[in-house]
C-alpha cells in the first residue's frame, strides 16, 4: 500500500501525495490525467522510486527489496515498454530471459503457440493489437516465480477498447495477483468505474464496475497485500 507517497523532482511535483491500498487477487483501477505521475506511482508501488514524502509498505512494513522482487511494472513507458520495432518473438525471449525462464528459439515458439500466436512471431510488436499486447505483457509478467503483483501503466495509451485489456487485468487479479491498472479518468469512465485516484488519500476501495467485461477474444494463458 501506499501512504501518502509523493515524489519531487528537479523542477517541481512529479506525484503528489497519493495513499492507496492493493490486495491479492483484487484489481485496482487508478485514474490521473497526463504528468500527474503515473508512471512514478508505479515505480513506487513497484520498490523502484523512492518516496519523498510519505511510504510504500508490503504487508504492513517498509520492505522495498521485497518489493522490487515480488511487484512487477507492466508495459511502463521509457521503462519496460518493449520497442515497437522489435518482433513478437524477441519481446517474448526477452521477457522470458528476464523472468528465468527457458528463451530459446522453441520455448518462444512454444509459448507463442499455447496463445495460437506462433504465425504472429515475426511481426513487429507495434502491430499487434493493444488488447493482445497488455495480455502478452501480463502473461510474460507472471512467468517471473515469486511475482505476487503485477502494475500495468496506462495500457489505455495504446487505444483500442479498454474493456478487453481492462479484462485481460481481471484475469490476472482472478489467478490471485495483486493488479493495479493505470489510466486516465476519461477511461476510468469508459469502463463505468469509480477509480483510485493520484494525488488522493484513497480511503475507500475503488467500486466494482458496474457492467460486466465483455468476452475477449485475444489469446489467453495461463500473495498478501502491498
Amino acid at each position: 500500500m501506499a501512504v501518502g507517497a509523493g515524489v519531487t523532482g528537479p523542477h517541481g511535483t512529479l506525484l503528489e501525495p497519493t495513499s492507496l491500498r492493493a490486495s491479492s487477487g483484487e484489481l485496482l483501477l487508478v485514474s490521473g490525467p497526463p504528468r500527474s505521475g503515473r508512471t512514478a506511482l508505479a515505480l513506487l508501488l513497484a520498490g523502484r522510486l523512492r518516496p519523498d514524502s510519505g511510504t510504500v509498505l508490503r504487508n504492513g512494513r517498509r520492505a522495498p527489496a521485497e518489493l522490487r522482487e515480488t511487484v512487477a511494472v507492466v508495459d511502463a513507458p521509457g521503462v519496460t515498454e518493449p520497442e515497437g520495432s522489435v518482433e513478437l518473438r524477441e519481446v517474448v525471449a526477452e521477457g522470458l530471459g528476464i523472468a528465468g525462464r527457458p528463451f530459446g528459439g522453441r520455448a518462444v515458439r512454444d509459448w507463442l503457440a499455447e496463445r495460437g500466436l506462433r504465425q504472429q512471431a515475426g511481426l513487429r510488436f507495434e502491430r499487434i493489437t493493444p488488447h493482445c499486447r497488455t495480455r502478452l505483457l501480463l502473461d510474460l509478467a507472471r512467468e517471473a516465480r515469486g511475482v505476487e503483483a503485477l502494475v500495468l501503466d496506462c495500457p489505455d495509451r495504446h487505444g483500442g477498447e479498454a474493456i478487453r485489456w481492462y479484462s485481460a487485468a481481471q484475469e490476472a487479479a482472478s489467478q490471485g495477483y495483486a493488479v493495479v491498472a493505470l489510466c486516465s479518468p476519461h477511461t476510468a469512465t469508459e469502463l463505468n468505474h469509480l477509480p483510485a485516484r493520484i494525488g488522493t488519500d484513497n480511503d475507500e476501495p475503488a467500486s466494482p464496475p458496474r457492467t460486466e467485461p465483455s468476452a475477449d477474444s485475444a489469446p489467453s494463458a495461463d500473495s498478501g497485500s502491498f
